[in-house]
């Protein structure tokens, strides 16, 4: 079942996209709100759809950036919608830079906010997630680890990485403890299992 967050200061704004969502789909859930605070705990709902109007809480930021709390919140299926009540060329420049779906001002017809959300609830659409994801191990406990994969004792570990034997142990050790394994053996267990599965 889809689910759609509108963020938008004005009641009568919130209530009439949420009717007009509710009567073009039989079974999506809509939440609404008119707090930033609450939208940022409401986006650990992953949301697939995003409908908001940022201008009407301008006032309330210190800075234009506090809205990445909600972009960065977001999954990598959510789409935005943005509906400006007003033009601002300060969030319309941080808005560029922001993955959005579509964007309108508030008077555009309900036909084309209709089309835009059918598109955004029928196409997919994956966004491209360009935070860097630090890899678990090192290089070296990764070479370390492949070594002790194709079973080779300590001493050749030690040997072929420059290292001492006791070295080998603590990095044997820290691969274990940060793939969550008790022993080598239940390491190794588990890596052919999941290669049989």
């Amino acid at each position: 079942m889809p689910k759609i967050l509108v963020i938008d200061r004005c009641y009568y704004s919130r209530t009439g996209l949420a009717q007009l969502i509710s009567e073009s789909a039989l079974s999506i859930d809509v939440v609404q709100t008119d707090d930033l605070l609450r939208a940022r705990e409401y986006m650990k709902w992953k949301p697939d759809i995003v409908i908001a109007d940022f201008y009407g809480f301008l006032h309330d930021l210190h800075h234009i950036d506090q809205l990445s709390s909600i972009f960065a919140a977001s999954s990598t299926k959510t789409r935005f919608i943005l509906l400006p009540s007003a033009r601002s060329a300060q969030l319309e420049n941080y808005c560029a830079t922001q993955d959005i779906w579509f964007s309108a001002d508030k008077s555009c017809s309900l036909e084309a906010v209709d089309e835009a959300l059918q598109n955004a609830l029928t196409r997919m659409h994956v966004k491209v997630d360009n935070r860097h994801i630090a890899s678990l191990l090192t290089l070296r406990e990764e070479q370390i680890l492949q070594l002790w994969k194709k079973g080779d004792s300590n001493e050749s570990i030690a040997e072929c990485m420059q290292i001492t034997v006791k070295t080998v142990y603590t990095y044997k050790r820290n691969i274990r403890m940060k793939l969550g394994a008790n022993n080598r053996f239940t390491l190794f267990r588990r890596g052919t299992e999941l290669a049989q599965i």
